[in-house]
């Protein structure tokens, strides 16, 4: 699964605009802090991004959870929901996803019933078993790795929670009769083969693991087994993909802008407990440790906004995807919502 950042030369701008009428675009928000931000100032321009994407057409916007990482704000996703909800008034949001085994189903089926009570129709759960952090989050949040073994059992049972079900002789309230959409996210093929099995919508995590894409999509829709709906009929395959992407008037600064993500994210990676310089870092990006990060980066879409849209459209006409989940990587705060902004189904 190989393409190229650079456009396909036959890629007209109107050609490449009208690839936005046919897939949906949404956006996944890590609440990044940038260099010399405050974790307040990042949260302010995720509510600046959440309410031009409520006007411009974008289908919803998800907050992914992690812990222990400094420059990432999206450690309570619920929390960021409800904020970005009471700010809006079209937009679905979401959680892309909550780490389950880091929670019991009860607590969250009560936190995102809430949401859907309090905002009817515009809430989403996506569900991962990846911890978003590592062992001593474990440790802080009281759960152990294994709690991952009974991922499938606790979406089962959060299911359960939403339909009105008792559960263990406790009904969620509020939660009970919501049926909060499920999304199954995942980077490898047991994600695909959970969501198949349950007849769920699955959420393909490719922005930073694009390893296992194709085969995933393909066992998914093989394997999917619809499930009953509320109203008599039974769910559909529904493939979701995300794409890091960086789109900017100038396709050099936007290259710029991809070689410094790649830098920080060789800092995170690499670091070892010690603190790696620009030097320390783009030393390793020559070396194995950047060949993997190109790896990871490998299905960005990058370069000016014709080029970018050009290669969403192909991403998704090979995948077959449904929807595509943005994810804007820019570190510079005007590249990174111009990239939003550039890139929405209609401005």
């Amino acid at each position: 699964m190989t393409d190229s950042v650079v456009s396909d030369p036959s890629d007209s701008p109107a050609d490449s605009r009208a690839a936005r009428s046919r897939v949906p675009f949404s956006l996944l928000d890590l609440a990044q802090v940038g260099p010399g931000e405050t974790v307040a100032q990042s949260l302010a321009h995720s509510l600046r991004m959440a309410q031009f994407a409520d006007r411009t057409g974008y289908r919803r916007i998800w907050y992914a959870e992690h812990h222990n990482m400094p420059a990432i704000a999206s450690a309570a996703p619920a929390v960021l929901v409800a904020h970005m909800a009471a700010h809006t008034s079209r937009i679905r949001l979401g959680a892309g996803g909550v780490m389950l085994p880091n929670h019991s189903p009860l607590a969250i089926a009560e936190q995102f019933g809430t949401l859907a009570e309090l905002h009817p129709g515009r809430i989403d759960l996506g569900l991962g078993r990846a911890p978003g952090g590592d062992q001593a989050t474990f440790t802080a949040l009281r759960r152990t790795p294994a709690a991952a073994e009974n991922f499938p059992g606790d979406v089962v049972e959060l299911q359960r929670y939403f339909a009105g079900s008792s559960v263990h002789g406790v009904v969620a309230t509020p939660g009970a009769g919501t049926g909060v959409p499920l999304y199954i996210l995942g980077s490898s093929l047991f994600g695909a083969q959970l969501a198949a099995a349950l007849g769920l919508p699955y959420a393909f995590a490719s922005h930073f693991a694009p390893q296992a894409l194709e085969r995933a999509v393909e066992l998914y829709v093989r394997d999917f087994r619809p499930a009953p709906l509320p109203d008599g009929g039974q769910t559909e395959p529904y493939v979701m993909a995300a794409a890091t992407v960086i789109a900017d008037d100038d396709a050099d600064r936007a290259y710029e802008q991809l070689r410094s993500a790649k830098l920080q994210r060789i800092k995170f990676l690499f670091n070892r407990g010690r603190h790696l310089s620009d030097a320390d870092a783009a030393a390793l990006l020559d070396g194995p440790q950047g060949a993997q990060v190109d790896e990871m980066l490998r299905l960005a879409a990058v370069g000016t906004p014709d080029d970018v849209l050009g290669r969403l459209d192909r991403f998704a006409e090979r995948i077959g995807a449904d929807e595509l989940i943005l994810a804007p990587l820019a570190g510079d705060r005007e590249v990174w919502f111009g990239t939003v902004e550039k890139l929405a189904p209609s401005v």
